[in-house]
């Protein structure tokens, strides 16, 4: 080792790129809204409880979408909460993201075809950042969506280009 990198090491200085800091306290820092509708809400919860502990990705439940980050939308979405989960939407500040958790919640599911009260997949009205699929996705498929989440962050950037 030379003497300017000796100099580098005990001078604790940390260099990095702005976006990469910023990305990286976004992403260790999200901040959930449930919204639970069926049986998949219940995975969703166990994946917060102490056996698969989401607080250890950083991600901490808010009840007001007024300060959330992220949306995960478990189970089936009728034609008439549609029209509140736009309202959550649109509640949120930017940068938001949304996971849609479940094959109801992804594309209608079971009930697709047979209810006319079902919206055929929540992209129908919010744009889905990570589907999980199952029926209902066990908690280490929303972990996995959620590391495939924060790893689309990881790459953004907040800077505007100019033309």
């Amino acid at each position: 080792m030379g003497l300017l990198d000796q100099e580098f090491l005990d001078s604790n200085i940390v260099i990095a790129k702005s976006d990469d800091l910023l990305n990286w306290a976004r992403l260790s820092s999200l901040w959930q809204l449930s919204f639970g509708l069926a049986c998949c809400a219940i995975e969703m919860m166990a994946t917060s409880a102490s056996n698969y502990d989401f607080d250890r990705f950083g991600v901490m439940p808010r009840p007001t979408p007024r300060q959330a980050d992220i949306i995960i939308i478990s189970g089936t979405v009728t034609l008439k909460m549609a029209i509140r989960i736009k309202r959550l939407y649109e509640q949120m500040p930017d940068p938001k993201y949304i996971i849609s958790m479940g094959s109801c919640a992804n594309c209608g599911g079971p009930y697709w075809e047979h209810g006319y009260h079902v919206l055929k997949g929540v992209d129908r009205v919010i744009p889905v950042d990570v589907y999980v699929p199952g029926c209902p996705p066990r908690p280490e498929a929303l972990l996995e969506g959620l590391l495939k989440l924060q790893e689309k962050i990881r790459h953004e950037t907040l800077r505007t280009k100019k033309a």
